[in-house]
């Protein structure tokens, strides 16, 4: 795989999260691709995909992804993010740091993701922990 055009993939997702569109968040993913954050269960397919990142827009509806970093190796990626907004039921500022590991497909679609980031510092921002 081109690590450029990997690393444009991984600037368009970005763009993607910051469009507050999550049908764009979730055209990054193959038909039937999946995400599992902090090891919960799959949200298995192209709509779940979506409907996750239609709850993170909900819960933080004036969210900011930034790309910290790429690294790739053959058709595995991390992409390392932050994410910066406000909790929409506290209205508490967040600052969240995580990453999302990546097997992609000969299409450069998203065939698995596993998402990670510290729920606890996510409960304590909120104002739930």
């Amino acid at each position: 795989m081109d690590t450029m055009k990997i690393a444009q993939m991984a600037q368009d997702y970005t763009n993607a999260w910051n469009s507050k569109s999550a049908e764009a968040v979730a055209s990054f993913y193959a038909q039937d691709g999946e995400i599992v954050i902090n090891r919960g269960e799959p949200w298995s397919g192209q709509d779940r995909v979506q409907d996750m990142a239609d709850g993170f827009f909900r819960d933080v509806p004036d969210l900011t992804l930034t790309c910290d970093d790429v690294r790739i190796s053959g058709q595995h990626a991390l992409f390392l993010w932050t994410f910066t907004g406000h909790d929409a039921a506290s209205g508490n500022p967040l600052k969240i740091h995580g990453w999302e590991e990546w097997d992609l497909n000969h299409e450069m679609e998203v065939q698995a993701s596993r998402g990670w980031f510290d729920a606890d510092a996510y409960s304590h921002q909120t104002g739930n922990g």
